[in-house]
Formats: C-alpha cells, sequence, structure tokens
C-alpha cells in the first residue's frame, strides 16, 4: 500500500521512480529540466524523483504515494495544483486555439491587468521563462543609458550575461561578457557603491529573497541608482504576486525603473513579464529586439488572467502571509522548545526557508535527515515553504505536528553524532544560488 499523509510505518516504495531516473540517465544531462526539482536536491533512495499528479497542495508520485507539497513547482502554483476556475479558462480557451497567426485580444486584455495591479508598469511585453524577462531588462537598460556594465545581487536565471557571475557551471561564456557583470551584498550599500561607475548600465536584484531590508536599504539603492545615471530593476519572480498583489514595489513602496514577473502569474502556465517605465520600454518599439513565437501563447494569458482576478478578488496574499507566518512561528517555537539553537525558519512569510547552522553538524546532512523524515510521513520539502492559497489549516496542522516529531529525532541524533549514519541515501547537495558575500567588482 503506498504511503499517505500520515504516520506511515516505513519510507515510501519509489521503484517505479527509479525506473524513470535510470531511463533518463544519459539521455537527459543531469536528468532533470528544472536543478531544483532533481535529485541532487533530495535524498537519494527515499525521496520520489517524477510526480504524476497534483489537487490543491496535494501531489501523487508515479509509485501512487501522496504528500503535502511545500516546493509547490518551485514557486508558480501561487492558487494550487489543479485550481478550478483557471484550469476552466485554460480549456475554454484550448476549443478555441492555443497560437494564432495574428495577435489574440488576451495580450491587450492581460497587459491592461497588470498595468492595473503592477506600480510603475506603464509598458508590458510577455514572454515565457524569467530569465527571457530579466535578460531583456539587462538590454533594455544597456540601450537607455548608453552603458554596458552590470551589478547584480541575487539569482537571475541561465543567460550569459548573469551566470558568468558564478563559481561553477560557467564553460562556454566568454571572457568578455563575464568582465561586465559584477555583484554586490544585500543590504550593503558600500559594497554596491564602491562598485557603481560611470560605465554601469543597471543594478539589479531580488528585492527580497530571505533576508529583510534594513535600515531603507531599497529605498537608498533607488537614491544611489539614480544619481549614478543607472537604472534599476526588480527581479520578481519570487515576490511578484506572492507578498503583495502587486509585489514589492508595492510591498516595500519602491518604485524600480524595470520589473520581471514570473512563476504565481499564471498558476504554473509557462508565462512572464517585462513591465517598466514607458519611456524605457519604449525602446522596445524601434531600437531593442525582443519578440518572441510564444510570446502571445493564449493558453496561458487566459491562465493569467484568472490567477490574478482570483489572486485579487479573494486577498490571495493575505492567506500566503497568514498560513506562512503560522508555519514560519510555529517551526521556531517548536524548535526553542526543544533547546535547538541550530535550526530557525527565515523568511517574510508567503515564502520562508529553514537554516541550519554549523555550530551542531554539517547542515547539508541535517537539512537531509530532516527531509528523510518528512517524506516518509508524507510532506514533499526541499527547504523551503512555498505557500499556495490550497494550503489549508489542516495542513499547516499537521505539518507542525510532524515538525515536532521530525525535530525531536534531529536533535537526538545531533546529540549522538549520528546525523550521517541514520540517512538512508545520499544526502542533498548544495544548491546553486548564492545571494550575499560574493563582491566580485575588480578593485583597480
Amino acid at each position: 500500500m503506498p504511503n499517505g499523509i500520515r504516520r506511515n510505518a516505513d519510507y515510501p516504495v519509489i521503484t517505479a521512480s527509479d525506473e524513470l531516473h535510470n531511463r533518463a540517465i544519459g539521455l537527459i544531462p543531469s536528468t532533470t529540466q528544472t536543478l531544483a526539482k532533481g535529485p541532487s536536491q533530495h535524498v537519494k533512495g527515499v525521496a520520489p524523483k517524477y510526480l504524476r499528479s497534483g489537487r490543491g497542495c496535494h501531489v501523487v508520485d508515479v509509485d501512487g504515494n501522496e504528500y503535502i507539497d511545500y516546493t509547490m513547482a518551485v514557486g508558480p502554483l501561487s492558487l494550487g495544483y489543479a485550481y478550478p476556475r483557471v484550469d476552466d479558462a485554460i480549456r475554454r480557451q484550448l476549443q478555441e486555439g492555443i497560437t494564432f497567426s495574428l495577435m489574440h485580444p488576451l495580450e491587450v486584455e492581460v497587459a491592461e491587468l497588470i498595468a492595473e495591479v503592477i506600480p510603475n508598469a506603464e509598458s508590458v511585453r510577455f514572454s515565457k521563462t524569467g530569465a527571457d524577462v530579466t535578460s531583456a531588462a539587462i538590454r533594455l537598460a544597456r540601450a537607455f543609458t548608453g552603458r554596458q556594465g552590470v551589478i547584480c545581487c541575487g539569482y537571475h536565471g541561465w543567460h550569459d550575461w548573469y551566470v558568468g557571475t558564478m563559481s561553477s557551471r560557467t564553460s562556454g561564456i566568454p571572457e568578455s561578457i563575464k568582465d561586465l557583470t559584477h555583484t554586490f551584498n544585500y543590504n550593503d550599500l558600500e559594497s554596491l557603491r564602491a562598485s557603481l561607475d560611470e560605465t554601469i548600465a543597471c543594478v539589479i536584484l531580488e528585492p527580497f529573497v530571505f533576508e529583510a531590508p534594513e535600515q531603507n536599504f531599497l529605498h537608498e539603492l533607488k537614491e544611489c541608482c539614480r544619481e549614478n545615471g543607472s537604472l534599476l530593476i526588480f527581479d520578481e519572480m519570487w515576490t511578484g504576486f506572492r507578498i503583495a498583489l502587486g509585489g514589492a514595489q508595492e510591498f516595500f513602496g519602491v518604485r524600480a525603473d524595470l520589473a520581471c514577473f514570473s512563476k504565481a502569474i499564471a498558476n504554473g502556465m509557462p508565462l512572464s513579464v517585462l513591465t517598466g517605465r514607458a519611456d524605457v520600454m519604449s525602446l522596445l518599439e524601434e531600437d531593442v529586439f525582443f519578440f518572441t513565437t510564444f510570446g502571445g501563447e493564449a493558453l496561458s494569458l487566459a491562465a493569467a488572467k484568472e490567477t490574478i482576478e482570483e489572486l485579487r478578488e479573494k486577498n490571495v496574499p493575505a492567506h500566503l502571509a497568514r498560513q506562512g507566518k503560522r508555519l514560519r512561528d510555529g517551526y521556531n517555537t517548536i524548535a526553542e522548545g526543544l533547546g535547538i539553537s541550530y535550526t530557525r525558519c527565515v523568511g517574510l512569510a508567503p515564502r520562508t526557508m529553514v537554516q541550519f547552522d554549523t555550530t551542531a553538524e554539517d547542515p547539508l546532512l541535517m537539512k537531509s535527515l530532516v527531509q528523510q523524515e518528512l517524506i516518509k510521513r508524507g510532506i514533499l520539502w526541499s527547504g523551503f515553504h512555498n505557500i499556495s492559497y490550497s494550503h489549508t489549516d489542516d495542513d499547516i496542522s499537521y505539518t507542525l505536528e510532524t515538525y515536532r516529531e521530525v525535530l525531536e529525532i534531529l536533535k537526538i541524533k545531533v546529540d549522538r553524532g549520528e546525523v550521517r549514519s541514520s540517512l538512508r541515501g545520499e544526502p542533498v547537495e548544495p544548491v546553486l544560488r548564492k545571494t550575499s558575500g560574493f563582491n566580485s567588482k575588480p578593485r583597480g
């Protein structure tokens, strides 16, 4: 009998997952299309590798095991799997067509809706992935300012201008491209000021990841960019439509020159959006080329229209904040009650992360043990809580009850020095994401 969302007697059987994975080896590089979904981020031998279906915030793997999902497709499912209002809109549009030989009315309708809810969205352009629109924003900023340099903070996708800042997986990127992008530390204006000069076209950052802005950081950042003649770009893949309907610009009261969105906007359908000042975006008319065959694909636009309306009508960001706060604060209360000082849950409530520090044990080993024991009990978890509108009070209650049980196990194993020996497979590997402590501006 497959495992469910309960106190299962044993770890899930994942035979079908392993068979599919073996077929993928050598056929699909790294066996995954998305690193965060792949086997490196889950305990090998315990975690499922392939999911078959989802409804609400519950998913079923290919072996029939059921879980509460806190990864939620790595962010896009702001409402939940198989959400009726959105799926009905997709089905209706499917009967009319998917992609057309001329423009579709939804392009106008969804652009107007975005302009209503996103601050400073004076102009709107659609594409498919987050990396599409962050890269288009960089090109626009360079064209508008006549400069080439870029300063970034956070994760911005797979394109050359950004990946050249990473410490690995940079093969194939010309050194001349790498030399144009530098980095600064979040909440550290001095590291930014040390890099800003007359060569910098723009500063792009995730306005919030898990560390809150301090001492008016975002407002001061905006002023630094203005004084230097550089554009400010917000990468709102995670904050958009989640911490507020209008994203970080609304939540923090800061207007970026350009802002990029994806993930939560269409509840799982592939859509990304570049928005911003009309004078900057107007360069897309004649000067800057950014066109795609599938930018006006109608199924995703239909999904986005209903998703945004549902987010607005149901005040979904408030629900995400409420449930996320209960989970974050509940986790920390449990850890404190058990006398565990080496783990805590951090971040704004709609999206939080569980951290482990080195004072007790290797953080990746502790994360792996917690993940292993959560999976046994029917919770799919990779260190994050990506809350959706479908996460109910019962889901949160069960998760907190399970955290209490699992953190008790963690404490015992840490005290005994048995964390590594308690893993039933290979531990998770480091994630390819770094958002601080890596200022790379060459010193003259």
